[in-house]
């Protein structure tokens, strides 16, 4: 019996002691790390540095669109250029006298600009089409519109501009700006015009 009375007394202060030993144990401690130490802390150094390079980064930012913006604009300016010059090319007529196919001197200015275009636009074909005013017979017309055509290709490729690129037609008298009869239209409608293919 006094085993059993002293088993039961180490079994009651072994229970006590690890009651005790668990209670009493350490928390397990989480370190932080030394930049949350510091948080409440600011280098002022740091700031500064911080400040200057987001001062930097906007400038260069700036810069960079500015720069896009300008790239932009010469462009535009330079399609809006080139757009001008072609609508010249073809909205500028040459005239003739009547009855006649001859070049006047105005008309060899008009083809020289005119020249000068096609050699800075290598690609560009073009068709002269050839037209008179409403007197004379159609077939007269058709055949004077065909000189007055060729007349002006003839100037050009004597200019340097490849043959191949120019095509003639003649519309005689069918196609008039200006279908009035008076002197003014019919000089209106003696012209050859240029069409880009």
């Amino acid at each position: 019996m006094k085993k059993q009375v002293f088993r039961s007394l180490v079994l009651a202060l072994m229970v006590a002691g690890l009651v005790c030993t668990v209670s009493c144990a350490k928390k397990p401690v989480v370190s932080e790390p030394m930049g949350a130490a510091l948080e409440g802390t600011v280098d002022p150094d740091a700031a500064a540095k911080a400040a200057a390079l987001a001062k930097q980064r906007a400038m260069e930012e700036a810069m960079l669109r500015e720069k896009a913006l300008k790239e932009s604009a010469l462009k535009d300016a330079e399609l809006a250029k080139q757009a001008a010059a072609r609508s010249r090319f073809t909205n500028q007529n040459i005239h003739f006298a009547y009855d006649s196919a001859d070049l006047t001197p105005m008309s060899r200015t008009l083809l020289k600009e005119k020249a000068l275009w096609l050699g800075e636009n290598p690609g560009v074909m073009v068709v002269v089409e050839g037209h008179c005013d409403d007197r004379g017979t159609m077939e007269y017309n058709l055949a004077l519109g065909d000189r007055r055509a060729f007349s002006a290709k003839k100037f050009l490729t004597d200019l340097g501009i490849a043959e191949s690129r120019l095509s003639t037609i003649s519309y005689g008298e069918e196609r008039p700006i200006d279908p009035a009869n008076n002197e003014t239209a019919w000089a209106k409608n003696r012209r050859a015009q240029f069409v880009i293919k």
